[in-house]
């Protein structure tokens, strides 16, 4: 059975996290170069790419949909079942890449990715956002 009361507290804790992005959010690049800011702003979008995790985790279970062999199988299960479009699929495989990034630090993390993201790409939080809503209603 779908949870949906945990997967609406986890909506929130991502708008708290973009929302802290787009206060500390530098005007332009050299401002990103404060070292708190950079790494603040790094933190918060890996703690909201997590957050978009434990949702479809949450869908995914609580749907019953199987077992996923892995984090991009999440969004793969949720595409076949209608509740994510392919272009949100892709995106978010693309997100869980940059996490891996932030995190584990596989390759050198690039100021210039991070800061873009910052300015062009917190839409797809929302777009996922709307998208989680809808299969709820």
């Amino acid at each position: 059975m779908l949870d949906k009361e945990r997967i609406l507290s986890k909506i929130d804790e991502l708008d708290s996290y973009v929302g802290e992005i787009r206060q500390i959010s530098p005007r332009d690049f050299n401002e990103y170069q404060d070292i708190k800011i950079k790494r603040s702003c790094e933190r918060l979008l890996q703690l909201g790419i997590e957050c978009i995790i434990d949702i479809c985790k949450l869908f995914v279970s609580g749907l019953r949909l199987g077992l996923p062999s892995e984090e991009n199988d999440l969004f793969n299960k949720m595409l076949k079942k209608g509740i994510l479009t392919k272009e949100m699929v892709s995106i978010l495989k693309e997100m869980r890449g940059f996490r891996n990034i932030l995190i584990h630090e596989y390759a050198a993390i690039d100021d210039g990715l991070v800061f873009e993201a910052i300015k062009k790409r917190l839409d797809d939080f929302e777009k996922f956002k709307k998208e989680a809503l809808k299969f709820l209603k």
